[in-house]
């Protein structure tokens, strides 16, 4: 069982509530007093002395000594509250291995109360710089106070919302099945990365089923991917040996209105066409592709 299931087995009721007060106060303070812990939590202070030396031990909080005691959330420390909530809303029954780890998150293989397979996602905001975040996540722009778990929650906000809209739209993208701040809960695709596909039966199908997506996204739900590339989309098998590409990681989508939508839809059709030409040798116009995308020809062939 990975680390993370077996830190999480070893919290109680009052180790909750600690974590959930330090939480809370994330925008208020770097380091949370531990006065502000006890007052907030209405905990007898034995408890939350207790409390706070355990999670300490756990990696769960970061303990700063010197004018006065603080303390602050660690990244693991905000997982456990986002399983917490999973679990108690039964959408989380299990936790399975990592699956992956990329630039701004970890995936994991997870069960359901059902025995559903499924995906949780955590959003690891900061492991490239700012100025990068800033160019992927514009809806940070005017939140420079932010710190990156702020973000992070933010942005597994906006990628559930975002992918019931596409899903209810009949994009291909996956089911989404729940989220609790920075993690996000989607059903489990078995497939690879279209980086790593290298055969392809039909890649026209294939590149229309992308292309029909984007369009449904930008007609139907309003909005641009903005960071599409073979390496978020993933391909999956049907029983009838259809190839179907599925796209994934939509946190970073810009509104059609945003000044940026027109260069970014060009990106990610470009990036696409270009990964296909490559990789099938199949051709396609992305000026026209583009122009489908937004419904200005009916036809991107």
């Amino acid at each position: 069982m990975v680390r993370l299931a077996l830190t999480y087995k070893k919290l109680g009721k009052i180790d909750f509530k600690v974590l959930s007060v330090i939480e809370k106060n994330l925008s208020k303070y770097e380091y949370i007093p531990v006065e502000v812990i006890e007052y907030q939590s209405r905990l007898p202070s034995v408890k939350v002395h207790l409390s706070l030396g355990k999670l300490n031990n756990l990696k769960l909080v970061q303990r700063r000594t010197g004018s006065y005691t603080g303390y602050r959330l660690t990244w693991m420390g905000l997982d456990v509250l986002a399983l917490h909530s999973l679990v108690g809303r039964g959408i989380l029954y299990a936790l399975g291995d990592k699956l992956g780890v990329g630039k701004e998150s970890d995936v994991y293989s997870a069960e359901s109360p059902t025995g559903e397979r499924l995906i949780l996602k955590l959003h690891r905001l900061g492991r490239t710089s700012f100025q990068r975040i800033l160019l992927l996540r514009p809806y940070l722009r005017d939140k420079p106070w932010a710190s990156w778990m702020l973000a992070a929650k933010i942005a597994g906000e906006r990628e559930y919302k975002i992918l019931v809209e596409l899903y209810e739209a009949k994009a291909s993208v996956p089911r989404p099945v729940g989220y609790s701040r920075h993690a996000v809960v989607i059903e489990y695709i078995e497939g690879v990365e279209l980086h790593d596909y290298r055969v392809a039966e039909d890649p026209e199908h294939m590149f229309g089923v992308i292309v029909d997506t984007l369009r449904i996204a930008y007609q139907d739900v309003g909005i641009v991917h903005g960071d599409l590339s073979e390496y978020n989309i993933l391909v999956t098998v049907l029983e009838n040996g259809e190839e179907k590409p599925i796209i994934i990681d939509w946190p970073q989508y810009v509104p059609r209105e945003d000044p940026s939508a027109e260069s970014l839809l060009a990106r990610d059709v470009e990036y696409v066409a270009r990964f296909f030409r490559r990789a099938y040798g199949y051709r396609v116009d992305p000026t026209t592709v583009i122009k489908y995308v937004k419904g200005e020809v009916e036809e991107w062939k």
